[in-house]
């Protein structure tokens, strides 16, 4: 029995010894670093970020994620964040957070989102979107766009603390700006405030950096090319000196050559000339020597042999003309040596001469190269001035006008607001001005219509009793009352409507003034203008009333002189009438001088009656009192007879032959031969 307990008790022991670390296994939970263990049961809820004993039906676990999870939010297009320029940035700031590592924290996050949807990114996203966004409009709003990117760590810090630590359970531990572009422009709506306000500072902010991109770039040209053209210089003068050092070295080669050469050819000409004088002085020796021989020879022989003086003449002939011949050969050496001597000379003077017309093309060429590239250099310094000057000078003058087309656009804005106010307080002050009057007519047309019926019925009355005188006469006295009575009140309020729209106007014009005051030389300016265009205006009307006036005196006038006349008018305006007056005065001066004056009143009797015979007749007495041969111009017309005659005329007046032309042409005979006349 004993030993069965101890059996038993072995037993249960060693169960225990194997079993308590299974149990341990078993029961006791751990978890990995970045996750937490939220046990709920027996002892209400625990959370352990090790590990804890975890007993089956008594407890139940969950494990949450408290890990960084990174929540991006973005805000791009038109909900592109709004700057403190009011323009508008494309950002995606990416932030990091994570469950609190504290046991209450956790339990929050565990109640409110479970532990599953704990570390969900898009449970994430949807948490914590709104504040996020929220904080990124607040703090944004505080910073200009360019600030963005010179104080992203400012920006940071600030979104930050705007967001602050009360997440819920959960911690922000970092965030960061993943991207950052400004919103494109095609994206902005130009119908909102701020949008508009971004466009606005965007297109001007970009067109100045396109000025200055634009201005950097052609300085770069400018430069790029001040350099091409520096050592485009350099490379010239280089190959210059090349040149000169090359011709010069040329030059002193032919020199030397030249030099040479003529040295060889003196030296040469030195030793042929002393050859040709040993030579000569050899034959001259030998000739002597064999003229002594023959000599003696001759001596001996006529010694010898006694010959005769016609011998020795002979003998001493011959000896004389080989003497002249060897004289002659002697002579014609030293010619022909000369000559050679000469056409050498000759030679090298022509090469002296060619040399010195060479050294002096090569030194025309070189002055002309070097005028050449002087001109071209001056030309260069003076186009690059020129650019410069103008590239200073548009850019001074884009400055300017720039600044002063902001100031006149500030200043006619202010001038526009001053004015419009004032124009509409003086054409409300003209509308009720003309509101009065209209009232006013109203009373005046009514107190008219009552006293012309009135006026009516007294009418009616004196021609009932148009009998009685006295009745008549009372009538008549009633009905000028009457009209004296609706005259004065069309007066009076006439009058009130005048002096209502004198003070209206009086004190639209105040107000104006008023209004001029506060403007700025440009808006006085403009206000003096249309004060002189309105005065130009008057001045005008009253002109045209003027001439109106003075045309229509003229048509009256023109009215009563041409009701019977056929005239043709031609041209507008005044043109007409001073034209037709001019004319009837001519008319009338040459109708007077006509008149007046023996020699036209017989001219016109004589040539001008209407007769067309009788002209004809007049015309030949006149070409028979010039003593003209009628075969010499009867092929002539009468035109060119006449101008023929008033050429020739010494005592007939030339009005009296210039108004037979012009009967001609009234005639229609001025083409017509002379011969058709005087037969």
């Amino acid at each position: 029995m004993l030993e069965m307990i101890l059996y038993v008790v072995g037993g249960v022991a060693f169960l225990i010894f194997i079993g308590f670390p299974i149990l341990l296994t078993l029961f006791y939970k751990k978890v990995d670093q970045g996750n937490a263990i939220v046990k709920n049961g027996i002892g209400g809820s625990k959370v352990s970020f090790t590990g804890t004993w975890i007993i089956p039906i008594l407890h139940h676990w969950e494990k949450m994620d408290v890990s960084i999870k990174r929540v991006e939010i973005e805000r791009i297009g038109k909900a592109g964040l709004i700057c403190k320029d009011n323009l508008r940035a494309d950002i995606k700031v990416a932030f990091f957070v994570r469950v609190n590592h504290t046991e209450e924290d956790v339990l929050r996050v565990a109640k409110s989102l479970g532990t599953k949807k704990a570390s969900d990114t898009a449970t994430l996203m949807e948490f914590f979107d709104a504040k996020f966004s929220e904080a990124l409009k607040t703090v944004g709003k505080k910073f200009e766009f360019t600030q963005l990117y010179t104080e992203r760590d400012t920006f940071k810090e600030e979104i930050l603390q705007v967001i602050g630590t009360d997440l819920n359970g959960y911690v922000l531990d970092d965030a960061a700006i993943d991207h950052l572009e400004q919103t494109k422009i095609e994206n902005l709506d130009e119908n909102n405030v701020l949008d508009s306000e971004g466009i606005k500072k965007i297109i001007e902010l970009t067109a100045e950096q396109s000025i200055r991109a634009n201005e950097v770039k052609r300085n770069k040209e400018k430069t790029i090319v001040k350099q091409d053209v520096s050592a485009r210089e350099a490379v010239l003068e280089l190959e210059r000196q090349q040149a000169e050092a090359e011709e010069k070295q040329k030059r002193e080669i032919a020199n030397m050559k030249s030099r040479e050469n003529s040295q060889i050819k003196i030296v040469e000409e030195e030793e042929r000339l002393k050859a040709e004088r040993t030579r000569i002085k050899t034959d001259e020796e030998i000739s002597i020597a064999e003229e002594n021989k023959d000599r003696q020879v001759i001596i001996a022989r006529v010694s010898k042999e006694g010959t005769e003086s016609v011998q020795q003449e002979r003998a001493q002939k011959e000896t004389e003309i080989e003497r002249t011949e060897r004289e002659k050969v002697v002579s014609l050496a030293k010619i022909a040596k000369e000559k050679d001597l000469e056409k050498e000379k000759k030679s090298m003077q022509e090469v002296v001469r060619e040399r010195v017309m060479v050294e002096k093309s090569v030194a025309e060429e070189e002055e002309k190269i070097k005028d050449t590239r002087e001109i071209a250099q001056a030309n260069r310094e003076k186009q690059v001035n020129v650019t410069k000057a103008e590239s200073d000078a548009e850019v001074k003058a884009i400055d300017k006008i720039k600044l002063a087309e902001a100031e006149k656009q500030s200043a006619q804005e202010l001038a526009e607001k001053e004015v419009i106010m004032a124009d509409t307080e003086l054409k409300t002050s003209h509308k009720k001005a003309e509101s009065i009057k209209i009232m006013a007519d109203a009373k005046a047309e009514e107190a008219s219509v009552q006293g012309i019926s009135d006026s009516r019925v007294m009418k009616a009355q004196a021609e009932a009793f148009e009998a009685e005188g006295a009745s008549k006469a009372k009538v008549e006295e009633m009905q000028a009352a009457a009209e004296a009575k609706a005259i004065k009140v069309k007066g009076e309020s006439e009058a009130q409507v005048t002096r209502e729209k004198a003070l209206a106007e009086a004190e639209g014009i105040n107000r104006k003034a008023e209004a001029m005051k506060k403007l700025d030389s440009v808006g006085k300016e403009h206000e003096e203008f249309k004060l002189k265009l309105n005065k130009d205006k008057e001045v005008e009307l009253a002109e045209i009333g003027i001439k109106a006036e003075i045309a229509r005196a003229q048509a009256e006038i023109m009215k009563d002189g041409l009701k019977n006349a056929n005239v043709d008018i031609v041209g507008g305006d005044s043109i007409f009438f001073d034209k037709l007056i001019n004319s009837i005065s001519a008319g009338k001066q040459v109708d007077r001088l006509v008149n007046n004056s023996n020699v036209l009143t017989d001219v016109k009797d004589t040539f001008f009656n209407g007769d067309i015979d009788n002209f004809q007749k007049q015309l030949k007495t006149l070409i028979d009192s010039f003593n003209v041969d009628t075969e010499a111009i009867k092929n002539l017309t009468i035109s060119s007879a006449i101008m023929k005659y008033m050429d020739d005329s010494n005592g007939t007046p030339s009005t009296a032959i210039t108004k037979i032309l012009d009967k001609a042409k009234e005639l229609g005979v001025e083409n017509d031969p002379i011969k058709s006349i005087i037969g």
